[in-house]
């Protein structure tokens, strides 16, 4: 069974995810997706189980400045992903600003 994906049960937090060997489904297409289409508020309405809290995480490491729950450089989990190909917005908008993350 080596080499293969796990399921991600229960999994919320997007560096866990993409670096626990954990299938992923790339949904980095949204970070841009609010980039271009940007708005006072962005409110993000699902069913319960449907990824809510995962996308929130992934943004917040997309965005995230500076923090001690980042052991290494933003771009290294982003490697492969959709957003990893838009270099302008990478470069202008990856690790820049402060975030504040409630659960």
């Amino acid at each position: 069974m080596e080499g293969k994906a796990k399921l991600p049960m229960g999994i919320e937090n997007f560096m866990e995810m993409r670096t626990g060997g954990f299938y992923y489904v790339d949904k980095t297409g949204l970070i841009k997706t609010l980039l271009e289409n940007l708005g006072k508020v962005n409110l993000f309405t699902r069913p319960r189980r449907f990824g809510k809290t995962l996308n929130m995480s992934m943004l917040r490491y997309f965005f995230e400045a500076g923090s001690d729950i980042q052991p290494f450089d933003n771009a290294t989990i982003f490697d492969g992903l959709e957003i990893s190909g838009e270099k302008e917005l990478c470069e202008e908008y990856m690790g820049k600003f402060p975030v504040i993350s409630i659960t």
